[in-house]
């Protein structure tokens, strides 16, 4: 039997995070490439250090000739993000960084593994596996932790930006430890929340009394009590922050990304790569999959699991947990999964309408549990496909 009372922990970063910087310059990339294109394929790297961001990687265009064209666009690109976060510190400031632009043509060699299947059935863009989940103890369908540990930073990153809280700075990272009874999330017994400030005399104690009616905001009502334990800052100053505090790569916060731990992770990282490469497709249609499953009321819980080969076109495998708690079995569900979902790249880009420019937007506070959007961003999101699982089995 599954485990019911315990405390788990989840952490999530902030937008101003090194590694989330990068990740959004990323993932603005591939929008700027796919609003020009929605079949063009990218795989951008960001790196970034003190007054420094490295943009690297692959562009796949029809044209290719058009590639020059469009890298003019990258510094700007980069620029606006790093604005847009709020840096502008003397040594990470979004107008006097140093940016290299090393994006390249798409190698022919990992091309031909999309571009070989016959017919619109184009292989995946690698081998791997990959999983979606869901759980039911939030409104979200995500697993308390990480949920609200995203929900505290991305309030803190509003106050900051709208000048309601003008000494916070963009780089910060929360941590909760959530107590479960029963099965359900029911308190916290510590919070972790470490953030960038303005002026070395700010003591944790300032911090706190800055960040705490936020945090008791967003957190559940009854959660907090005289026994949950409070660190704010707890190594004291934290002024500088960003890449000049420490170094960021795109794709280094994959369970921040995901279920914060609580759920298995095949090991892909998502930013800055476009749809056609299953480690970020294959993973948003799991979700997608395991959201409805539950969304449904077949399952409290529910983890899909795909796995592909490069130039294959269809999964090799699909495989469902439920975790004891299913209305029906599991392997009725990977049947009645497959057949419901087209689960070839092309089959999930479609589906889920994925060749737009909706990605930029996903690289801070998870990829998951966001509602989705009116333009087609977190698609995955959508709890449209219950009824046509509930007839399946």
């Amino acid at each position: 039997m599954t485990r019911q009372n315990y405390t788990f922990t989840s952490e999530s970063v902030s937008e101003g995070h090194p590694d989330k910087i990068c990740d959004r310059i990323s993932d603005a990339v591939l929008d700027a490439f796919l609003s020009e294109e929605p079949e063009a394929r990218v795989a951008a790297e960001t790196f970034a250090t003190t007054n420094r961001v490295v943009i690297g990687g692959e562009v796949g265009l029809a044209d290719q000739s058009k590639l020059k064209e469009y890298m003019g666009r990258i510094e700007d690109i980069a620029r606006a993000c790093i604005k847009d976060v709020g840096y502008e510190q003397d040594k990470f400031h979004h107008e006097t960084v140093e940016i290299t632009n090393l994006l390249h043509e798409q190698s022919a060699h990992i091309a031909q593994g999309v571009d070989s299947a016959k017919d619109k059935d184009e292989g995946a863009g690698d081998q791997g596996i990959m999983f979606g989940y869901a759980t039911n103890e939030t409104d979200a369908l995500m697993p308390a932790p990480i949920q609200y540990s995203h929900a505290i930073l991305r309030r803190l990153a509003e106050v900051r930006k709208d000048g309601t809280e003008p000494t916070l700075r963009p780089d910060a990272k929360s941590q909760l430890s959530v107590v479960y009874e029963n099965g359900k999330p029911v308190g916290v017994s510590s919070i972790v929340l470490s953030t960038q400030h303005r002026d070395e005399s700010q003591t944790s104690d300032d911090i706190r009394a800055i960040v705490e009616p936020y945090i008791r905001e967003v957190l559940p009502s009854g959660w907090i009590t005289d026994a949950t334990e409070w660190w704010v800052n707890p190594t004291g100053t934290f002024v500088i922050g960003g890449p000049d505090g420490d170094a960021g790569l795109t794709g280094r916060k994959i369970i921040v990304d995901t279920y914060g731990g609580a759920a298995p992770h095949g090991g892909g990282a998502f930013s800055g790569k476009d749809p056609t490469k299953v480690d970020r497709s294959a993973a948003y249609a799991a979700r997608y999959l395991a959201k409805n499953v539950v969304a449904a009321g077949m399952a409290d819980r529910c983890t899909i699991q795909l796995s592909y080969a490069i130039g294959v076109s269809k999964p090799l495998s699909i495989y469902c947990d439920t975790f004891g708690t299913g209305q029906v079995g599991d392997a009725e569900i990977e049947k009645a999964v497959e057949q419901c979902m087209d689960l070839t790249p092309r089959g999930i880009r479609e589906h889920l309408q994925m060749n737009r420019p909706i990605y930029e937007r996903t690289a801070a506070y998870g990829h998951f549990g966001r509602e989705p959007d009116a333009d087609g961003g977190f698609s995955w999101e959508k709890t449209d496909l219950g009824e046509a699982l509930k007839r399946a089995v």
